[in-house]
């Protein structure tokens, strides 16, 4: 079992920056595959950003067009997503996942076992 734990979401005016903590706990966290997604009211959830255990990392480009950034501090457990330039549009709750891909790296949501319980980001114009 994995439990995460996002923090840092809150409210910004466009143009501004945040970053987005999660913190894991449980079994080996650089075993896993991490990702951010993100869910805006009335829309799916969407792929924001994933890494793997060799730092390996994919965007969803269509959304974050470069602005985003995931990082994982191994020794610290915990893996961030540093946002800039926010537009009103990132506004969503963002969610923290891990998966067990074996060092592959995927944004098919069906994939992560472990899910957090969501950081809200709101974007104001």
């Amino acid at each position: 079992q994995v439990q995460l734990v996002e923090s840092g979401g809150g409210l910004v005016q466009a143009g501004g920056s945040l970053r987005l903590s999660c913190a894991a706990s449980g079994r080996t966290f650089s075993r896993y595959t991490m990702g951010w997604f993100r869910q805006a009211p009335g829309k799916e959830r969407e792929f924001v950003a994933a890494i793997n255990w060799s730092g390996l990392s994919t965007y969803n480009e269509d959304s974050v067009e470069g602005r985003f950034t995931i990082s994982a501090d191994n020794a610290k457990n915990t893996v961030y997503l540093q946002m800039d330039s926010l537009k009103p549009e990132d506004t969503a709750v963002y969610y923290c996942a891990a998966a067990e891909l074996q060092g592959g790296i995927s944004y098919y949501t069906g994939l992560y076992d472990y899910w957090g319980q969501g950081t809200q980001v709101t974007v104001s114009s």
